[in-house]
């Protein structure tokens, strides 16, 4: 079996800057590396994807320019999280909204939405996920 080559340290610099843009809510900086060919659904050592980290940290509009580029709204993480899950854990009614309309289900991963949402107190975005089910 071949091994994958070694990316070299600009390479590597490159796919950080993918998920530092996503944490940041820098949403044109990777739309337009998305639309220039980086993966949307890229993946760290961790199993975040880009959409998670934009959920958790609460930039709506990275979000929706992610699930505008076919962003996976049931991948899971190492955790057992999605994007989903990192919505409602921060309690983002925005953010949560939008991936149901994409398509998000309430019960993928290791935890299921509406048990997170109780289980932090997210009273807003349970009625949210209530009305959805």
């Amino acid at each position: 079996m071949t091994q994958p080559p070694e990316l070299s340290p600009q390479e590597l610099e490159l796919l950080q800057s993918m998920f530092d843009a996503a944490r940041d809510g820098r949403t044109q900086y990777l739309a337009s590396a998305v639309d220039q060919g980086v993966p949307v659904n890229l993946t760290n050592s961790k199993g975040d994807t880009l959409l998670n980290l934009a959920s958790y940290h609460e930039h709506p509009e990275t979000v929706a320019a992610l699930l505008e580029r076919g962003a996976d709204t049931e991948r899971v993480s190492d955790m057992g999280f999605t994007a989903l899950i990192c919505a409602v854990f921060r309690g983002n009614q925005a953010i949560t909204q939008m991936l149901l309309e994409a398509g998000a289900r309430q019960d993928t991963g290791h935890h299921h939405a509406q048990a997170v949402a109780r289980e932090f107190g997210r009273t807003a975005v349970l009625e949210l996920l209530e009305a959805n089910d």
